[in-house]
């Protein structure tokens, strides 16, 4: 029986870590009816709000509520530090690795990552080629999913660069924990992350073109159908400025325009929450209607900004994945502070033949999927899963990874026969721009079915309020 480390107690649940001593004796002096209570109020709340998640392929309906949990998950200041410094250091890396990939390619000449691996990835874009854009950054809003294994460390479990969502949910259990038990917050010095939009705005704001002052900014999204759409209307609502979706936008005279009422409004950084493929009928899909038309060559000659740029799929993808700490120790000469859980890469023909023979034992990954889709958890999985599952990866090998089955950490959460450990993970959003920034914690998702190892919001997962402890 693997030994997770529960969050809020040590030896079983023995003893209550120091940090949550207080909390756990707040929890044990209410009663069940006031606890039944608050919960059904976050849930009518956040229905009234209307912060839901659509869930693709679900008969019973297009949106949710995502499921919040009201036992907070904390984390000490020391953890912290050490977290953000590895988190800035691996950003900055791969911001490095993408301008590299697409100018000199020092690390595929240096032989750490074969080029195959880059100029046959699905994400790799010739189109951004010797393309320089502003500051050399690629990725200026990232979401590294990191998780607590075993003794309590910390690992990397994935990098996610293209459109990271899960930044509004984060901000809203803040609001509703704050709401609902105002109390705790005069227990706890908890580290605010409300100024998330305005960090956002000014990290978006320092990466304009060259020559623009006062850039106009807006928030590009493929329209009210996507699965984060709440999202997109809520960062927009927030930072004060535009939700467009491509249609609102036209290019002229080599420039971005935004359509308004009083008449064409030039634009000079777009957070776009659309994937490559759909950005530019001319240059990219065809037959995609989300895009804007000549957007491609207004951003190539410098005079509009994308975040994140077209391209940078290419370092989030999970057969890069294994490469991120060599590419720390060749781009910045250090060690990780974060590892990387081990990985097994079923191109290579050593390591297939291992997943192969443990596939019960292992999770296994598509290279390019999201979302928990795709995906084998061995020890969860029947024997004709996996074997199914084996005839894909027999069938087309560098289409998958494999991990070893981590002892994800766990914390008490309510459920429908009252509180259980539940695992979790926790996605910290890290803006780069001028400098590296990101708020105190991040977005804990939590899997709600007992003894499930996915936290994604698409697979039943739920969500609880970061504590990031400041002393």
């Amino acid at each position: 029986m693997p030994n997770f480390f529960n969050e809020m107690y040590s030896d079983g649940a023995a003893n209550v870590r120091d940090h949550y001593r207080e909390f756990e004796r707040w929890l044990s002096a209410q009663s069940s009816k006031t606890i039944d209570r608050k919960r059904a109020e976050a849930d009518l709340i956040f229905r009234r709000v209307g912060i839901t998640f659509a869930v693709y392929g679900n008969e019973a309906g297009t949106e949710r509520v995502i499921p919040f949990d009201i036992i907070p998950r904390m984390i000490t200041a020391p953890e912290w530090t050490q977290m953000q410094a590895g988190l800035e250091q691996r950003v900055r890396t791969l911001n490095m690795f993408i301008h590299d990939i697409y100018h000199d390619q020092n690390i595929v000449k240096a032989g750490i990552i074969p080029p195959e691996q880059i100029f046959r990835n699905a994400q790799y874009r010739p189109e951004m080629q010797g393309i320089s854009v502003a500051s050399d950054i690629y990725a200026h809003i990232a979401g590294v999913d990191i998780v607590r294994a075993g003794q309590g460390e910390f690992y990397v479990l994935e990098d996610n660069l293209r459109v990271p969502s899960g930044v509004s949910y984060m901000l809203e259990d803040r609001k509703m924990m704050m709401r609902l038990f105002p109390e705790l917050f005069a227990k706890y010095p908890v580290a605010p992350v409300a100024h998330y939009p305005d960090m956002l705005l000014d990290n978006l704001r320092s990466v304009a073109p060259v020559g623009v002052t006062d850039p106009t900014v807006v928030v590009m999204t493929p329209g009210m159908y996507n699965s984060a759409y709440f999202e997109h209307a809520f960062l927009a609502q927030q930072m004060g400025v535009e939700l467009v979706e491509g249609q609102d936008l036209f290019v002229n005279d080599n420039h971005v325009y935004m359509r308004t009422t009083r008449g064409p409004k030039r634009v000079d950084v777009i957070y776009r929450r659309i994937d490559d493929d759909y950005l530019d009928p001319l240059a990219f899909r065809s037959d995609s209607t989300l895009g804007v038309p000549g957007l491609l060559s207004v951003y190539r000659s410098g005079r509009v900004t994308l975040a994140n740029a077209i391209g940078t799929g290419v370092a989030d993808d999970k057969s890069i994945y294994p490469y991120v700490p060599d590419m720390i120790k060749f781009y910045l000469s250090e060690k990780p502070i974060l590892n990387n859980v081990p990985t097994y890469q079923c191109r290579k023909p050593s390591d297939l033949s291992y997943v192969l023979a443990n596939l019960p034992q292992l999770v296994v990954k598509e290279v390019h999927g999201a979302g928990g889709y795709g995906m084998l958890v061995g020890p969860a999985s029947t024997t004709a899963e996996i074997e199914a599952f084996r005839a894909r990866i027999i069938a087309k090998p560098e289409g998958y990874i494999a991990q070893p089955t981590l002892a994800l950490s766990t914390c008490p959460t309510f459920v429908e026969s009252g509180i259980a450990p539940r695992h979790l993970d926790l996605r910290p959003f890290v803006l780069s721009g001028k400098t590296i920034s990101m708020v105190p914690g991040g977005l804990t998702r939590v899997a709600l079915q007992e003894g499930s190892l996915v936290v994604n919001s698409s697979q039943g997962g739920g969500t609880k309020d970061t504590w990031i402890l400041e002393n």
